[in-house]
């Protein structure tokens, strides 16, 4: 299965995967310095107990999106001989907004159990 030209779709949800649990290792040994950080309290958890589902559900919905956007962007650098044009620039910019700020911002937003419109102003 292939889109774009090289790209190896298959790869998309192993990558995004590997994220997924590399981060959920990372905060998970960071747990009580993330909480710290955030303001968060274990009471603030566990009010979230009947959603508790929904930051993962979107972080690896995020992570796809992400290892598909630096997927692109690496067959989009990658075209030796094509000269950088404004076009190509701006899609390279898109691609990397949309890969890795409006994913992270989502995620960060989501656990941090913030209002969609603060992420929404934020990206």
């Amino acid at each position: 299965m292939k889109f774009f030209v090289g790209l190896n779709a298959w790869m998309l949800p192993v990558a995004a995967i590997a994220s997924f649990i590399f981060g959920g290792i990372w905060y998970g040994v960071l747990s009580k310095q993330w909480m710290n950080a955030a303001g968060l309290t274990m009471e603030d958890i566990n009010a979230r107990r009947g959603n508790v589902a929904h930051p993962f559900v979107v972080t690896l919905l995020c992570q796809l999106i992400m290892a598909w956007m630096l997927a692109g962007v690496i067959l989009h650098m990658a075209k030796g001989g094509s000269p950088a044009t404004a076009m190509t620039g701006m899609i390279t910019a898109a691609f990397l907004w949309l890969g890795f700020v409006v994913t992270t911002q989502i995620v960060n937003h989501q656990f941090q159990m913030q209002k969609a419109s603060l992420t929404a102003m934020t990206i």
